[in-house]
């Protein structure tokens, strides 16, 4: 709406808030989140399906308050400018499976776009691979919306259905907050882990304000590090792009100042260097995030608008993230699991299927 455009609603607010947004993400780190994992939508997200007992990986389990925060947020910007729009119904349970897949390529490589680019930003070479994969599965999306690809329309809906995915996210935020003790002896079924990934985070009310912003940000520029690439080569439009140089640029900026910069192949935090899969992982992600119309962060916004289409790839990637773990298909340090190879063949013959038999022409 143009009475609300301003600076951010300009073509210089993506280059805005992805400079905040990775100025933000080094300073996460320094707080306390994981080496070049300031934010993460798909590791965050594991983490959640962890601490809601989803899986068992005693390593990766947490209620990560930045989540809920970049739907809250979205949705109060939305709401503030007049742009909450409730709508469902484009093939959502293709979208589930979307979500599923995303994911599933995500923990392969370790990371979803955003932190690819904040492990380019913190030193590790081995997220080359990964963005190169990234820009591949990218292109094959394109290719399908160039030959008509569509998911099909969505449909306008009640004012309560698009609150689904925003007060979930306020559930999440108070189990976190008062670590209520449902299960025997005052286990679970709420677990948090005790070392690990999952044991590191900033505090509460840190990751909390820097995802309200980041979620308002990102509703107002409509940053994305998939439509970025897409819009590029697509439309030969840069300005998203540029977006994802500065979210780069700034990462790195802060941590080369907080000492947090260290180069090289070897001894990253929570990366494998098996170059091949980074780059496979990451172009199942990059189709699935393609096809379903934006990078995760972007799915997370769009819920807070309420889509209910985001919400359900999102609730695809929580299941994604718990059967990666169930299954043995995430990747750790070491590298990838026996079972990654036919998990990726399955995603990718599934996303091909959907970019294939969704058209409106031939």
């Amino acid at each position: 709406m143009k009475s609300s455009g301003g600076l951010l609603m300009s073509r210089h607010g993506p280059m805005i808030a992805g400079a905040v947004i990775g100025a933000l993400a080094a300073l996460l780190v320094k707080f306390g989140n994981p080496g070049n994992m300031g934010i993460c939508v798909a590791c965050f997200t594991r983490d959640i399906a962890g601490a809601l007992g989803l899986h068992r990986a005693a390593v990766v389990q947490y209620l990560r308050p930045e989540i809920g925060g970049f739907v809250i947020g979205a949705f109060l910007s939305a709401l503030a400018f007049g742009e909450y729009s409730p709508r469902s119904g484009s093939s959502p349970i293709v979208r589930f499976f979307l979500g599923v897949f995303a994911m599933i390529g995500a923990l392969i490589f370790l990371g979803c776009p955003w932190r690819a680019y904040l492990r380019l930003a913190g030193g590790d070479w081995n997220a080359l691979a990964g963005i190169a994969g990234l820009a591949t599965g990218v292109i094959i999306g394109i290719f399908f919306l160039w030959n008509g690809f569509s998911l099909g329309r969505s449909h306008t809906t009640s004012k309560v259905s698009g609150l689904m995915l925003p007060l979930a996210a306020v559930a999440l935020l108070a189990l976190l907050a008062l670590h209520p003790a449902f299960g025997k002896d005052g286990a679970g079924p709420i677990f948090f882990s005790k070392e690990g990934p999952g044991a590191a985070h900033a505090p509460l009310l840190i990751s909390l304000g820097a995802g309200l912003l980041v979620g308002w940000l990102a509703q107002r520029t409509r940053f994305c590090t998939v439509g970025a690439i897409r819009d590029l080569v697509m439309l030969r439009d840069s300005h998203l792009f540029r977006g994802v140089l500065a979210f780069i640029v700034a990462a790195f900026a802060v941590n080369f100042a907080l000492g947090q910069f260290h180069a090289g192949f070897e001894k990253q935090p929570v990366a494998h260097m098996n170059t091949l899969w980074n780059f496979l992982g990451m172009t199942l992600s990059g189709l699935a995030f393609t096809l379903a119309g934006g990078c995760p962060g972007r799915q997370l916004i769009m819920g807070g608008e309420g889509d209910g289409d985001a919400g359900v790839f999102i609730l695809g990637m929580l299941v994604g993230a718990a059967f990666a773990h169930n299954f043995s298909l995430a990747s750790s340090g070491a590298g990838i699991t026996a079972f990654a190879p036919a998990a990726f063949a399955v995603g990718m013959v599934f996303c091909l299927a959907v970019g294939f038999l969704s058209r409106d022409r031939v």
